[in-house]
Parts: structure tokens; sequence; C-alpha cells
């Protein structure tokens, strides 16, 4: 039959009638089926119409059996990253010059990131009950790589080390390079916060430019992703301001993300101990922004120990100080304890069982933390 432009369509020879739509396949032929010589026909490396090849990473595989086993997927950002954005100024792209405790802090936050991702934990030894809890020596249980520069390079340190074990207070001396020991002076983990923001910057969270500072140029990060930072002040102010013993939604991070109550704890009092926390409370009102001052005094007193909530004091001496200033000013507003309770409770149901020693070494690392006032 020729068609209007004076093309011809060739008739298929063996077929029964001419008016057979030409998509229509041949009665002998089935697709995966059986072929004349006998052979299966399949299809080569396609998902599609049964096909039984699919092509996978193995190591999403693995990724997908280590968040099962830890309970969740790991989050975007670590513990680290999220208090150095809280320190950063937004449009200048660089920490406070007169912040002497953030380098501490955030060698402290590198162990409690481990422990949360199940590499290290406390030696489980009966003996170590009678040394005090920051003293307490720590091991490695999981020498796989986290992908994260700064973490793989201290979890290598500590599986170095594991034949002359260190305690939590003596880690993170050694990595913020606070020690006397000239044989001990490699494990100081160096450029921490530039390192820290340049993986912010690969995270398209940050910025990278370069400043003038009279004598000298200095590259600085402002933030480029607003609302990532915004996400982190809302979840901790929402922290800090609870009134009921539930969590609210909006101080945790998403649904599915592993332990995600003790990461919203952990970076209120790491935040409080790097003195950064304070930038995150430019919103609120003089008497609210020293309740939540309160409110993390008494959540690290209630997690700087072992059982979490074992503390009896309701605060450390600051938060009795801003106390004692909030009576004076006539505020007597309860301070809160049915929340630092209702977290104590959330917390515990994030652990392995009662002897959780990756939790333990958390709390012996906020007790560290804790005293870091007066340890600088």
């Amino acid at each position: 039959m020729s068609s209007a432009g004076g093309l011809s369509r060739r008739r298929v020879g063996g077929a029964s009638s001419s008016s057979t739509s030409d998509d229509a396949p041949s009665p002998g032929w089935t697709p995966n089926g059986p072929s004349p010589n006998g052979t299966v026909a399949t299809h080569a490396g396609s998902a599609f119409e049964g096909g039984s090849k699919v092509a996978f990473d193995p190591r999403d595989l693995d990724q997908v059996e280590e968040d099962s086993r830890n309970g969740g997927r790991m989050p975007r950002l670590t513990i680290m990253e999220e208090v150095l954005l809280l320190g950063l100024k937004d449009k200048h792209g660089y920490l406070s010059f007169w912040n002497d405790s953030i380098s501490y802090a955030l060698r402290g936050c590198i162990l409690i990131e481990l422990a949360l991702r199940r590499r290290i934990a406390l030696v489980k030894d009966s003996n170590q009950r009678r040394s005090p809890l920051a003293d307490r020596l720590v091991e490695v249980i999981d020498d796989k790589q986290t992908g994260e520069t700064i973490l793989d390079e201290a979890l290598r340190m500590m599986k170095g080390q594991e034949s002359d074990r260190m305690s939590i207070t003596g880690w993170v001396d050694l990595m913020s390079g606070e020690t006397w020991n000239v044989m001990k002076i490699g494990y100081q983990l160096k450029q921490v916060r530039e390192r820290l923001a340049k993986g912010l910057v690969d995270k398209g969270v940050l910025r990278t430019e370069k400043r003038n500072f009279l004598l000298f140029d200095m590259a600085t990060h402002p933030v480029a992703d607003v609302r990532t930072k915004d996400t982190i002040i809302t979840r901790a102010v929402s922290l800090l301001t609870a009134t009921t013993s539930t969590v609210p939604p909006s101080a945790l991070d998403k649904e599915g993300t592993q332990c995600r109550v003790t990461r919203a704890v952990c970076l209120v009092c790491a935040a409080y101990a790097a003195s950064v926390l304070d930038n995150a409370f430019g919103r609120l009102t003089y008497e609210d922004r020293e309740a939540a001052f309160q409110r993390c005094d008494e959540i690290l007193a209630e997690f700087a120990c072992w059982p979490f909530g074992s503390n009896s004091a309701t605060g450390s001496g600051g938060g009795r100080r801003r106390e004692a200033v909030k009576i004076g000013m006539g505020n007597t507003t309860p301070s809160g304890r049915e929340s630092v309770l209702g977290l104590v409770q959330e917390v515990k149901r994030e652990m392995n069982g009662e002897e959780d020693h990756g939790f333990q070494l958390i709390a012996g690392v906020l007790e560290v933390l804790s005293k870091l006032d007066s340890l600088l």
C-alpha cells in the first residue's frame, strides 16, 4: 500500500493478514522465553521487562546494614560541624578571635560522634567503675571508616594506641595539643576548625572568600545555605525553651536519624561549652535567654554523670547564680525540671541496654566539657 509521500510498506513474510498491527509480536516470539535451540533468552543488564541483572554498589548495602545496626541513618552534618556553624558569623565567615573554648570542645565532639557511630566505647572492665568517669579508658570496637576525614583520622590514632589505652580526658587533651609529653605531640589534630569549614563548603553549607585583615589575607567561610543554620538554631532554641516533658519535634533532626534525641542533647551541651550557644538566642528576650541558659545548665548536669539523670542537683553553679538573679528580679517561673527528666527518659530509650558503654563515654566527655571553664 503506497503512502502519500511515495513510500511503500513491505508486507512481512508469513503474516496472515495485512490488517495485523506492525507493533504486534509474532505468535512464535515470547520475551524471556525458550528459543528454538532450547536456550532461554533474557535481558542483558536491565531492570525492566523482568531483567535479572541490576547494577548496584556493594557499599550501599553495607551502609543500609550499618544504619539498621546503629538504629537509623547518619545525619547530614556531624555534631562538630553544627557547633562550628553556630559559632560562625553569617556574613563575615569567621569565628570570634576571643573564643578559647571552641577548639577544646570540638575535640570532645569528635569522641561523642565516634561513640554515637559505634566506633569507640569505654573498656568493659569492672575495675574501671572505681575510677572517675572522665578517667576511664577508651577502646576501639569497630575500626571501619566513617567517611568523615577528621573522624577517620582520630579513629586511626586510637586504633594505633590500643596497646596503651588512654582515658577520655587524655584523648581530648592529646587531640587538643594540651600535653607536656613530647612523645605524644603527634596525636594533636591540627587545623580542625579550618578542615571542618572546608567540609561544610563541600556539603554546600558554606562558601569560601578571601578577606583582608590589615596586615594579612585570610580565607573566610560565610554561610551559603542559611536554611541549614536556621534549622540548627531552631532545634537548639526549641529544646531549651520546651515547657513539657515531651520533646518537641522541632528540637530533633529528621525522622529516622540515628539517636536524634541524644544528638540534640549533645549539640546544646557542646555549643554551651564552646561558648557559641548565645549566637542562637538572638531573637529571645533577656528573660528567655537567661531561662534557656539555665535549662542548658540543668541538662548538662544531668547528662555529665552516669547513669543519666542521677545528679541530684538542679544545675551547676552557673545555673544557681542565674536562678538567684531571676528570683531577685521577681521571676518565680519553674525551671522546667519536667522537660529535663523527659529528655533523660528519651535518651535512655536510644541506649543499647542499661550498661551501654558507648553512652557512658558520651557522659564522660560531657563531664570534661562541663569543667571546661576551670580547665582554661
